[in-house]
């Protein structure tokens, strides 16, 4: 099956950046679709932004202009470049992967509101104070 593994989280301050990285392994031919979602204590699983096989984006409002998502198909990894990080980015961060790809506007829209995935990471948390 696939699995993924995501590092590069930690402790910055407001205003500060952080990189994420998530490694897939496993049967990576299925990982069409990828993102990144993020939940915080006592609050609903938030999609953050997501990205097609094609190396396509589509964000989040509430990170739009501040994240950025890229993929590397070669080495199976995904990457989230936070910029400008707030106190309300603070949260566990995981990376997801769908056995479907998301190449319409449309459906990269339904994948970051639904927020659900067919893989998950175990997660990698993130605090900004």
């Amino acid at each position: 099956d696939v699995q993924l593994v995501e590092s590069g989280g930690g402790s910055v301050q407001a205003g500060g950046s952080l990189r994420l990285s998530c490694a897939a392994s496993g049967y990576t031919y299925r990982t069409y679709c990828m993102g990144w979602f993020r939940q915080a204590p006592g609050k609903e699983r938030e999609g953050i932004g997501v990205i097609d096989s094609d190396g396509e984006t589509m964000y989040a409002d509430s990170v739009k202009g501040r994240f950025t998502i890229s993929r590397d198909v070669v080495n199976h990894t995904l990457t989230l470049h936070m910029n400008s990080l707030r106190p309300e980015d603070s949260a566990m961060y995981f990376c997801a992967a769908d056995r479907y790809n998301c190449m319409s506007e449309s459906t990269k829209s339904r994948r970051i509101r639904n927020a659900d995935s067919d893989y998950w990471g175990q997660g990698t948390q993130v605090t900004v104070s």
